[in-house]
Protein backbone atom coordinates (compact mmCIF):
# COMPACT_ATOMS: atom_id res chain seq x y z
CA UNK A 1 0.00 0.00 0.00
CA UNK A 2 1.09 3.79 -0.43
CA UNK A 3 1.15 3.81 3.59
CA UNK A 4 4.09 1.54 3.02
CA UNK A 5 6.11 3.82 0.69
CA UNK A 6 6.44 6.48 3.21
CA UNK A 7 9.77 6.61 5.10
CA UNK A 8 9.53 5.47 8.40
CA UNK A 9 6.00 4.30 9.33
CA UNK A 10 5.37 1.94 11.65
CA UNK A 11 3.90 -1.56 10.35
CA UNK A 12 2.84 -2.35 13.92
CA UNK A 13 0.89 1.20 14.49
CA UNK A 14 -0.81 0.84 10.74
CA UNK A 15 -2.20 -2.39 12.09
CA UNK A 16 -3.05 -0.99 15.26
CA UNK A 17 -5.14 1.27 13.42
CA UNK A 18 -6.82 -1.24 10.91
CA UNK A 19 -7.87 -3.50 14.08
CA UNK A 20 -9.76 -0.79 15.10
CA UNK A 21 -11.18 0.14 11.74
CA UNK A 22 -12.25 -3.63 11.92
CA UNK A 23 -14.08 -3.85 15.20
CA UNK A 24 -17.05 -2.19 16.27
CA UNK A 25 -15.16 0.60 18.36
CA UNK A 26 -14.10 2.28 15.13
CA UNK A 27 -14.10 6.49 15.89
CA UNK A 28 -12.92 9.43 15.66
CA UNK A 29 -8.95 10.09 15.82
CA UNK A 30 -6.87 12.83 15.66
CA UNK A 31 -3.34 13.06 13.99
CA UNK A 32 -0.91 15.17 14.92
CA UNK A 33 1.71 15.97 11.99
CA UNK A 34 5.12 17.73 12.45
CA UNK A 35 6.43 18.63 9.13
CA UNK A 36 9.96 19.43 7.82
CA UNK A 37 9.65 20.54 4.30
CA UNK A 38 12.34 20.52 1.66
CA UNK A 39 13.61 23.71 0.44
CA UNK A 40 11.91 23.11 -3.15
CA UNK A 41 8.56 24.06 -1.12
CA UNK A 42 9.69 27.63 -0.20
CA UNK A 43 7.56 26.92 3.07
CA UNK A 44 5.20 29.11 3.77
CA UNK A 45 4.78 30.82 0.20
CA UNK A 46 5.94 28.51 -1.85
CA UNK A 47 3.96 27.42 -5.22
CA UNK A 48 4.97 23.96 -4.14
CA UNK A 49 3.92 23.96 -0.60
CA UNK A 50 0.45 25.50 -1.57
CA UNK A 51 -0.27 22.90 -4.20
CA UNK A 52 0.77 20.23 -1.80
CA UNK A 53 -2.06 21.86 1.16
CA UNK A 54 -4.92 22.34 -1.77
CA UNK A 55 -3.78 18.57 -2.78
CA UNK A 56 -4.11 17.40 1.11
CA UNK A 57 -7.50 19.35 1.42
CA UNK A 58 -8.53 18.16 -1.64
CA UNK A 59 -7.69 14.11 -0.29
CA UNK A 60 -9.26 15.39 3.15
CA UNK A 61 -12.63 15.89 1.81
CA UNK A 62 -13.13 12.41 0.10
CA UNK A 63 -12.13 11.04 3.32
CA UNK A 64 -14.33 13.33 5.26
CA UNK A 65 -11.16 14.22 7.34
CA UNK A 66 -10.39 17.88 8.52
CA UNK A 67 -7.57 20.47 9.35
CA UNK A 68 -8.30 21.41 12.61
CA UNK A 69 -5.53 23.91 12.79
CA UNK A 70 -2.00 24.19 11.25
CA UNK A 71 0.48 26.83 12.81
CA UNK A 72 3.98 27.60 11.77
CA UNK A 73 6.77 26.14 14.33
CA UNK A 74 8.94 28.81 15.64
CA UNK A 75 11.89 27.04 17.24
CA UNK A 76 12.91 24.51 19.49
CA UNK A 77 12.29 25.10 23.26
CA UNK A 78 13.21 21.91 24.33
CA UNK A 79 14.93 18.84 22.03
CA UNK A 80 15.93 18.78 18.84
CA UNK A 81 13.47 18.02 16.21
CA UNK A 82 13.70 20.73 13.61
CA UNK A 83 10.50 21.13 11.83
CA UNK A 84 8.84 24.12 10.43
CA UNK A 85 4.79 23.71 10.38
CA UNK A 86 2.35 21.36 12.89
CA UNK A 87 -0.81 20.66 11.43
CA UNK A 88 -4.06 18.92 13.49
CA UNK A 89 -5.97 16.58 11.72
CA UNK A 90 -9.23 14.79 12.87
CA UNK A 91 -10.85 12.02 11.36
CA UNK A 92 -14.28 10.85 11.98
CA UNK A 93 -13.58 7.35 11.89
CA UNK A 94 -9.70 4.88 11.85
CA UNK A 95 -11.15 3.67 8.73
CA UNK A 96 -11.01 7.45 7.31
CA UNK A 97 -6.86 7.32 7.68
CA UNK A 98 -6.84 4.24 6.05
CA UNK A 99 -9.02 5.11 3.22
CA UNK A 100 -6.07 7.80 2.26
CA UNK A 101 -4.58 5.16 0.88
CA UNK A 102 -6.67 4.38 -1.59
CA UNK A 103 -8.70 7.49 -1.91
CA UNK A 104 -8.98 9.58 -5.74
CA UNK A 105 -7.13 12.15 -4.94
CA UNK A 106 -4.10 9.90 -3.23
CA UNK A 107 -1.57 9.76 -5.71
CA UNK A 108 -1.47 13.25 -6.50
CA UNK A 109 -1.19 14.31 -3.05
CA UNK A 110 1.44 11.67 -2.13
CA UNK A 111 3.51 12.46 -5.43
CA UNK A 112 3.45 16.52 -4.26
CA UNK A 113 4.19 15.36 -0.77
CA UNK A 114 7.27 13.27 -1.97
CA UNK A 115 8.25 16.69 -3.31
CA UNK A 116 7.55 19.20 -0.37
CA UNK A 117 8.05 17.00 2.45
CA UNK A 118 11.73 16.44 3.25
CA UNK A 119 11.00 15.14 6.98
CA UNK A 120 7.34 14.11 8.79
CA UNK A 121 6.51 12.82 12.20
CA UNK A 122 2.77 11.46 12.45
CA UNK A 123 1.42 10.72 16.40
CA UNK A 124 -1.65 9.04 16.59
CA UNK A 125 -3.58 11.14 19.36
CA UNK A 126 -7.36 10.75 21.17
CA UNK A 127 -9.64 12.66 18.71
CA UNK A 128 -10.99 15.77 21.04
Amino acid sequence: GIMADLPSVNAAEIDAIANIARSDDDGPLFMLNLNRYSSEAQYPEGQLYRDYMIALETLLLEVDGKVLWRTNVLGQVVGDQDIDEAIGIWYPRHQAFLNLMTAPASGENMRLRALAVEHADLHRCDAY
